[in-house]
């Protein structure tokens, strides 16, 4: 092994080993939350009952072995609609989180690494992180027009200064690192440097800030289409609780099937992320598996 060779392909396996007891359930138990849901948003139209958009039952059913979740204002069956709602929320989280997710990362590390570039990116991240976030989304989700492709690009775009600023940070770090300098003295190219040298020690920090953007970006999905701005065509967690409080469902004893299970799932996917990312927090600092950070 070289003097410029990276130490980081060992350092994974054995990261994982040492997670405490704590950490590994916490990563077992999201891991089951995150997997169940996301079998049921694949396979959506083998578990689904009844068609979602159709009407399948007198309007406010309750509960009942025909229908085991009841039915909504006008005979739709309220679990078909969670288990394709699930579809969607994760989707746009998935896709809205990964497009943050690849902008702040390319954005650190080329301001983390080429400081010519480090204060024209920094300073286009202050501006973003200074914009007032939830009005501007609200605004732009209104002005753009209402699809679940306008959705993820907009909260993609709006989302990705957090972790420019923390890639750039660690990449800070890393340039002066032993094995960077070596690299850097026997001739490796920059280009080189960041994807051998500099990409594996910041991998799992970009996979634990993707976790939180994903959970980020699900709540505000579900929020965008609570207040009215989603896409009206689509059977999304957040459009089942829009619906339920437009027709008072909240006032009547339909909430506890109409209201409470699309809560619970949000609950569920926003508990299963934060799980996973406690258990990488241990990962990205080792320290706090020892208690001293």
């Amino acid at each position: 092994m070289s003097a410029a060779a990276s130490p980081a392909q060992p350092a994974r396996r054995s990261r994982f080993l040492a997670l405490s007891g704590t950490a590994r359930a916490a990563a077992l138990i999201g891991a089951a939350l995150v997997l169940g849901l996301a079998c049921m948003a694949i396979f959506a139209p083998q578990l689904s009952p009844y068609d979602p958009a159709e009407r399948v039952g007198p309007p406010f059913s309750p509960p009942s072995p025909v229908h085991l979740l009841g039915t909504n204002d006008i005979g739709q069956d309220i679990l078909s609609e969670l288990i394709y709602g699930a579809r969607v929320s994760l989707s746009v989280g998935v896709s809205a989180a990964a497009l943050s997710t690849a902008l702040g990362t390319v954005v650190g590390l080329l301001a983390g690494y080429y400081r010519r570039l480090e204060h024209w990116l920094m300073r286009l991240a202050d501006i973003v992180l200074a914009l007032p976030f939830l009005p501007l989304l609200i605004v732009l989700a209104a002005y753009v027009g209402r699809s679940l492709t306008n959705t993820v690009i907009i909260i993609g775009l709006l989302l990705w200064a957090g972790t420019a600023r923390l890639i750039r940070s660690q990449t800070l770090a890393l340039s002066q690192r032993e094995f960077v300098l070596a690299a850097a003295t026997v001739g490796c190219t920059r280009g080189r440097i960041l994807r051998r040298h500099i990409w594996p020690h910041v991998t799992f920090l970009v996979i634990s800030e993707f976790l939180r953007a994903t959970t980020t970006v699900i709540l505000l999905e579900v929020s965008l289409s609570f207040l009215g701005l989603g896409d009206p065509l689509q059977k999304s967690w957040g459009a089942m609780l829009y619906w339920a409080q437009a027709r008072g469902a909240f006032l009547t004893p339909a909430w506890a099937w109409w209201v409470l299970p699309p809560g619970l799932s949000i609950g569920a996917v926003a508990l299963g992320f934060a799980l996973i990312g406690f258990a990488l927090e241990e990962i990205v600092n080792p320290r706090l598996r020892n208690g001293n950070a």
